[in-house]
C-alpha cells in the first residue's frame, strides 16, 4: 500500500488563521454610538431578527452538515423575514470558527454549528487553553445526528470486519485508518475500535473529508469512517466498498449493511455524532426558544426531510437539557479515551 500523504495543519498556520479570524471580531466590538444603542435596547430586542442573521460553520463547502445548513437557509429566511448568511470558517479542529463567534452579542444574530465532538472532545484535545466549549456556548437548536459507515477502497481484500481486524493483528503498527483531523468523529471512532478489538493501527488525519475519501480510494489508507455525504461521491463512482455500520442498528438507506458486531467487529463499539446550533452565553431564554422553535419546523418540512432522509441523517427535536446530557455522556466517553491513548493536538 503506497505511503500516506495527510494534509496536516500546521500550528503556525492555525496561529495565523485564528488571529486572523480575531482581529475583525475586536474590532466589532467597539463602544456602539448613542443612536446605535438605542436602537439596539428599542428595536433588536424587541424584535427578531432586525438583521441578517450569519450561521457560522467549522465544515467546509459539500460536507454533510454545510449541505444541512444550506437546506435550512431558505425556510430559516422565509420565517425570519430576513437573509441567512451561511459562513464556513473550517481549521484547527473547530476552534477558527469558534474563535470567529465568540466575541459576537448572544441576540441569535450570530449561530454557530458545531457536532458533538467540538462540544465534548476538543477541551480534552486543547487542555492547556483551559477553553471549555459548554462554558463558552449554550446549544440553541439540535439539528441532526448521523451515524458513520466503515468503508475501504474497492480493491480491498477485506469482506467484513473481521477480516480487516484480522489483517490488522497480523502486523501490528502496520494497518493505516484516516479521519477528517485529530480530534474528529472518525479519528475517536477509530481509536474505539482498535482498542476494543486489542489491535494497534495507525492514524492519518488529513484536513478534510473530501481529502480523505480521494485517498482512501486511492489506497492511501487502508479503511475510514465516513457519513453516507461525505463518502457517497466516492462510494456512487465504484472506488469505495462500505463494510459495516458503526452503530448498534443498521439503516433504513442500506438496509444489507450490517452492523459493526454483526460484520465481526467486537460488541458495543458505536460511533455516531450530533450536530447542533449554539450561541455565545448569555441568549435570553425566550430569544433560544424561539430559534429552537423555527429551525424545528423548518426540520419538519417535507422537503428538508427527504434530504435528510437520502443523508441517513435523524432530525432531531430534543430540549436543552436533552443535548446537554447527551454532550456531557459524550465527553466521559472521550475524555477516557483521549487520555488512555494520549490524543492531542498541542
Amino acid at each position: 500500500m503506497p505511503a500516506p500523504r495527510p494534509a496536516h495543519l500546521s500550528r503556525r498556520h492555525a496561529a495565523l488563521a485564528l488571529a486572523a479570524t480575531a482581529l475583525p471580531l475586536r474590532a466589532s466590538r467597539a463602544a456602539p454610538s448613542a443612536p446605535d444603542a438605542a436602537a439596539t435596547a428599542n428595536g433588536a430586542q424587541a424584535r427578531f431578527p432586525a438583521r441578517p442573521v450569519t450561521l457560522v460553520t467549522p465544515f467546509p463547502p459539500g460536507s454533510g452538515p454545510d449541505a444541512v445548513l444550506r437546506a435550512l437557509q431558505t425556510p430559516l429566511a422565509r420565517r425570519w423575514g430576513q437573509p441567512v448568511v451561511i459562513q464556513n470558517r473550517p481549521g484547527a479542529g473547530g476552534l477558527v470558527a469558534l474563535e470567529a463567534t465568540r466575541h459576537a452579542a448572544p441576540d441569535g444574530h450570530t449561530l454557530i454549528q458545531l457536532d458533538s465532538e467540538q462540544l465534548a472532545a476538543l477541551p480534552l484535545l486543547y487542555p492547556s487553553r483551559g477553553f471549555v466549549t459548554l462554558a463558552a456556548y449554550d446549544p440553541v437548536a439540535p439539528l441532526f445526528g448521523t451515524p458513520f459507515l466503515l468503508a475501504v477502497p474497492t480493491g480491498a481484500p477485506w469482506r467484513s470486519v473481521a477480516e480487516l481486524l484480522a489483517a490488522a493483528r497480523a502486523e501490528p503498527g502496520q494497518m493505516t485508518y484516516g479521519s477528517w483531523g485529530i480530534g474528529s468523529p472518525g479519528h475517536l471512532g477509530g481509536e474505539q475500535l482498535a482498542l476494543a478489538a486489542g489491535v494497534d493501527m495507525r492514524h492519518v488525519p488529513f484536513r478534510d473529508s473530501g481529502q480523505l475519501f480521494t485517498a482512501l480510494a486511492r489506497g492511501e489508507v487502508a479503511w475510514s469512517l465516513g457519513s453516507i455525504p461525505s463518502s457517497q461521491g466516492m462510494y456512487q463512482a465504484g472506488k469505495l466498498r462500505y463494510l459495516a455500520v458503526a452503530g448498534p442498528r443498521r439503516i433504513p438507506q442500506m438496509p444489507g449493511l450490517p452492523t459493526l458486531a454483526e460484520a465481526g467487529g467486537p460488541p458495543g463499539v458505536v460511533q455516531d455524532s450530533f450536530v447542533v446550533l449554539a450561541a455565545p452565553k448569555g441568549m435570553a431564554a425566550a430569544r433560544q426558544g424561539r430559534i429552537a422553535q423555527d429551525v424545528a419546523r423548518a426540520l419538519r418540512e417535507p422537503a428538508l426531510q427527504a434530504r435528510l432522509d437520502g443523508f441517513a441523517y435523524q432530525p432531531l427535536f430534543w430540549h436543552a437539557a436533552d443535548t446537554l446530557r447527551h454532550a456531557h455522556e459524550k465527553a466521559r466517553v472521550y475524555r477516557q479515551l483521549i487520555q488512555r491513548r494520549g490524543i492531542t493536538l498541542e
